[in-house]
């Protein structure tokens, strides 16, 4: 398997997970039950599940009224996109062996 296809699926399972993670503490919260850490939430979100966790915090309206996650998700992803670019844009050349 290609390096990039191996990439692909791993981004959109981080993307699943995040998604699901924020859908998950919305649901412990409205039932009181233990919640997942915010430190999780974000540790998802920087291994690549930025996308997911922010269409989880829009579409479940969780963690909408904290300024660090309406501020913070987006400039994860920002980060990310930014690191993609340099990356492809590095004067090197990646191969699979």
């Amino acid at each position: 398997m290609k390096v990039i296809a191996v990439l692909i699926i791993y981004f959109v399972i981080m993307n699943l997970i995040g998604f699901f993670a924020m859908y998950l503490d919305k649901y412990k919260a409205k039932k009181h039950l233990w919640r997942i850490p915010e430190a999780t939430l974000f540790l998802i979100a920087i291994i690549g599940g930025s996308i997911g966790s922010i269409l989880g915090m829009r579409i479940f309206h969780h963690k909408t009224r904290h300024w660090y996650f309406v501020y913070g998700m987006p400039a994860i992803l920002f980060l990310q996109i930014a690191l993609i670019v340099l990356l492809l844009n590095l004067p090197i050349e990646f191969r699979t062996i």
